[in-house]
């Protein structure tokens, strides 16, 4: 493929950044609320039941190096109210157990879990905050958790296909390690209308419940796949007809440029935090674009970076629509 035209910068441009800038703690969402519940309680669930624990759920702790690989995807414990919400609306994997603090009980701003969960003859389980959070993975948990069946991974080959008239529209993640940022490029994806993200199984977060909660939920609507080099995954693309545009800061060319891209089936490339794009990933791209920077800082968050390049390619295509 021939790389698109553009203009050049000017040596008086704006500078120019692709969101590999300095790591969050990758801790979103709400604080901690409140103190420590009452001792923990069991109470009754629904009707059916099952097998309810006591106690709350085994096993915890803060998450491990995200750089660890993993055997799947990941996203067996979910944790916060939004993401254990759509986790239940889903509907898409079975959710063995619920456990709420006992402070919430009867709360309005878990009722909608408990009342999802109990007409899914899901087990609700009040426990003591203090414990909760001890077995949380995440910093905020919101006073909710959940344990469910492993997330399932993408069909590869089903992402490169045009369904319902819509073309691929792919995010592949190069080496982004911070399960906070991770979440949060999910969830701007779901909402740009992505069609499929590209994780790597080897040198990047998985989802944990970090990311779980930092996506909202997303990781229950938008197909990820797991690749097992993204250079080899990149040329395949290509040879599908795919256009491969690569987001970092050594660009002679802005995203605002990629309108005549817009409405081709396209793969946008975010670099790691701090090191952007590796040498082979960059080498794969048909096009290497820039986010123009006006002030003294060189680049942006790679999920503010992701919203940014997601929604303008989003804009691009609804007007050619």
């Amino acid at each position: 493929m021939s790389t698109p035209t553009g203009r050049g910068r000017g040596s008086s441009g704006p500078k120019r950044g692709a969101g590999s800038g300095s790591r969050p703690s990758g801790r979103g969402g709400q604080g901690s609320q409140g103190s420590q519940g009452r001792p923990g309680q069991r109470r009754s669930g629904p009707p059916s039941g099952g097998n309810r624990r006591s106690g709350g759920p085994q096993g915890g702790g803060r998450e491990a190096d995200p750089r660890t690989p993993g055997r799947g995807l990941g996203g067996k414990q979910v944790e916060g109210r939004q993401a254990v919400r759509e986790l239940l609306m889903a509907e898409k994997r079975k959710v063995y157990d619920i456990f709420i603090s006992a402070e919430l009980e009867g709360d309005a701003g878990v009722s909608d879990i408990v009342e999802i969960a109990r007409a899914q003859r899901v087990p609700v389980t009040y426990i003591a905050r203090a414990k909760l959070d001890r077995d949380a993975r995440s910093e905020a948990p919101q006073g909710v958790m959940a344990l469910g069946a492993e997330l399932e991974e993408a069909d590869f080959g089903e992402l490169l296909r045009t369904r319902n008239g819509v073309k691929p529209f792919l995010v592949a993640v190069d080496g982004v390690t911070d399960p906070g940022n991770l979440g949060a490029i999910i969830r701007n994806c779901d909402g740009a209308g992505v069609t499929g993200v590209l994780l790597p199984k080897h040198r990047a977060v998985h989802v944990t419940p970090t990311v779980a909660k930092a996506s909202a939920g997303a990781i229950e609507h938008v197909p990820i796949a797991l690749v097992p080099g993204l250079p080899a995954t990149l040329a395949q693309l290509k040879d599908h007809g795919i256009w491969i545009v690569g987001l970092d800061d050594g660009a002679d060319r802005e995203l605002f440029e990629l309108s005549s891209l817009a409405d081709e089936p396209i793969c946008l490339v975010l670099g790691a935090e701090g090191g952007g794009l590796s040498r082979l990933v960059r080498q794969r791209c048909d096009s290497i674009v820039a986010i123009p920077m006006l002030g003294r800082v060189s680049s942006l968050n790679v999920s503010a970076a992701a919203a940014l390049s997601t929604y303008e390619i989003m804009r691009g295509r609804s007007r050619t629509s």
